[in-house]
């Protein structure tokens, strides 16, 4: 048969008139054992339920400026979003992230508690459906540090004891925090010298002092990397990829959870959506931010579930057979010093701060 343009115009209306263009759907996420927890837990679960293919798209880190973009040029490709909760706050400020009505839209606990409630106080903004309580510390590799482990997060800036490379992440968060306490200011009065343009030069000056040691990273999979290759002596990421590094490929790496940064991550769906494709996303975020669901998560990574009725559930990992509780951030061993992050902080001052961290990199 002859294929003519009418005739692909006739199939194109066809496809859509019957369903074809429900049949996929993008999510954006982080990549490596983070988003392959979510495959476990969420999408092929959610995929055998409905027949609807997931597309991963790991840009979660550019997530901000992604979304600014496409709603400009008004053409949204993603979904359903995996951001932090800083980012969702900025997202929802601008208008660019659905409103969610947190006890219609999302599904009660087991017992009948509203979502609301399960929730509680992780419901930061309108637009957020948190997943996970996860925390940025430091792994180091055990046989690089002697008989000396480091138990402080300021070994970080200690090149006398600590020789060796460090990586950090490619941003201003939770690296200027660390500056901070590690400069001499108190856990309570760290976000109101880092709102000070004097307090932001003190931070930075500290970082100077190791600057020549570090090895920067932008994606989650670089400092387990580096730390399983022996190029850095201790590196920052999410506590999840060093359990990962640590407990699935046996590499000779502990953490140092002093001064663990806690933090939210969660679910956004885009401004712009077509009615389909909005209701597609939040029929998604019913199933997949479910009490079950987000306890089935933790078979896989050492993240904490969100919701307060996932907790009691969580067992053990899904291969290796290990108990996951005292894995978690939230473990009250681990949790004896932590550093909370603060989501307004960051969603008011990170464009500003963020142009004054990259100028100085650039020194």
């Amino acid at each position: 048969m002859k294929v003519t343009k009418s005739t692909l115009l006739a199939t194109a209306v066809t496809a859509i008139a019957g369903g074809a263009m429900a049949e996929e759907m993008t999510i954006v996420s982080w990549g490596g054992a983070y988003s392959k927890s979510q495959l476990k837990a969420y999408h092929e679960p959610y995929s055998e339920k409905t027949g609807i293919t997931i597309l991963n798209d790991d840009s979660s880190n550019e997530a901000v400026a992604k979304l600014r973009a496409m709603n400009e040029a008004g053409n949204i490709t993603w979904d359903v979003v995996d951001v932090v909760a800083s980012d969702a706050i900025r997202l929802c400020d601008e208008g660019l992230a659905l409103e969610i009505d947190f006890d219609s839209q999302l599904a009660p606990a087991p017992d009948g508690t509203p979502a609301s409630e399960d929730f509680g106080d992780l419901l930061v903004s309108d637009c957020f459906i948190p997943q996970i309580v996860y925390s940025t510390t430091f792994g180091y590799r055990t046989d690089l540090v002697g008989d000396n482990p480091p138990t402080e997060i300021c070994a970080v800036f200690d090149l006398e004891t600590y020789p060796g490379k460090r990586s950090l992440e490619k941003r201003p968060i939770n690296n200027m925090e660390w500056a901070l306490l590690c400069d001499g200011v108190a856990k309570d009065d760290v976000y109101d010298v880092l709102a000070t343009p004097e307090g932001q030069d003190q931070a930075l000056a500290k970082l100077d002092t190791i600057k020549d040691s570090v090895v920067w990273w932008s994606a989650g999979a670089d400092t387990p990397q580096l730390l399983a290759d022996g190029e850095v002596v201790m590196g920052s990421t999410y506590n999840g990829r060093l359990f990962s590094v640590i407990e699935e490929q046996n590499q000779p790496v502990a953490m140092l959870w002093d001064a663990q940064v806690f933090d939210l991550d969660g679910w956004i769906i885009p401004a712009g959506l077509s009615e389909e494709r909005q209701q597609r996303a939040l029929d998604y975020i019913m199933f997949a931010t479910d009490t079950q669901r987000l306890a089935d998560q933790a078979k896989y990574i050492s993240y904490g579930p969100a919701r307060a009725s996932s907790a009691p559930l969580v067992g053990q990992h899904a291969e290796l057979g290990i108990d996951m509780a005292p894995h978690m951030p939230t473990d009250p061993e681990n949790a004896k010093n932590t550093f909370l992050y603060n989501y307004e902080f960051w969603a008011d001052y990170r464009d500003d701060i963020d142009a004054k961290f990259q100028a100085w990199l650039a020194q």
